[in-house]
């Protein structure tokens, strides 16, 4: 258990509505990966940006990236970033989870564009996500815009998922 050192914004998960967790207020930290947080708050499950982690006591998560040999943009360390991006109520990245369909990058306009999907169309956590894919890959060096569309064609399911994935949420038959 933690106490809010400050006022600190949240989404409530899993309808994204935004609110203020208040000064002083004890919560507890059920997970903690990727450098956002998943916080039971009231009995509601909350989530805290990384980067509002010192609110809450906790340090943010930084992406480090060797310094660039060249101006382009290498596609392993866009893969590198979108794993640090997790589901909120499910403790897999968002790569292992399936939900990255394609990553595509524009060298000469120093874009990337990637094409990513959800657990469910109507996910309110959806625009969360897409802020955290936005936010983590313009870390890469050499990116100056990132680009997300999501679209639900194919569905996800679970066997979109990596062996690893379902290994760890029991979802392996």
């Amino acid at each position: 258990m933690v106490v809010a050192l400050e006022d600190c914004p949240a989404r409530r998960v899993p309808d994204g509505t935004p609110l203020t967790i208040p000064k002083d207020t004890f919560v507890t930290i059920t997970q903690s990966l990727g450098g956002n947080y998943t916080l039971t708050w009231n009995g509601q499950m909350v989530r805290v940006d990384g980067t509002d982690a010192a609110a809450i006591g906790q340090q943010p998560a930084r992406l480090d990236f060797p310094a660039p040999e060249d101006d382009r943009i290498r596609e392993d360390q866009v893969w590198e970033a979108l794993s640090t991006v997790y589901d909120p109520e499910i403790p897999v990245d968002l790569v292992n989870l399936g939900l990255i369909y394609g990553v595509e990058i524009d060298q000469a306009a120093r874009r990337v564009d990637i094409r990513m999907t959800l657990t469910a169309p109507g996910c309110g956590m959806g625009p969360v996500l897409v802020g955290d894919v936005e936010y983590r890959v313009a870390m890469v060096p050499n990116v100056d815009s990132v680009e997300v569309e999501l679209v639900f064609d194919p569905p996800w399911h679970r066997d979109m998922m990596s062996e690893e994935a379902q290994l760890e949420t029991g979802l392996f038959f």
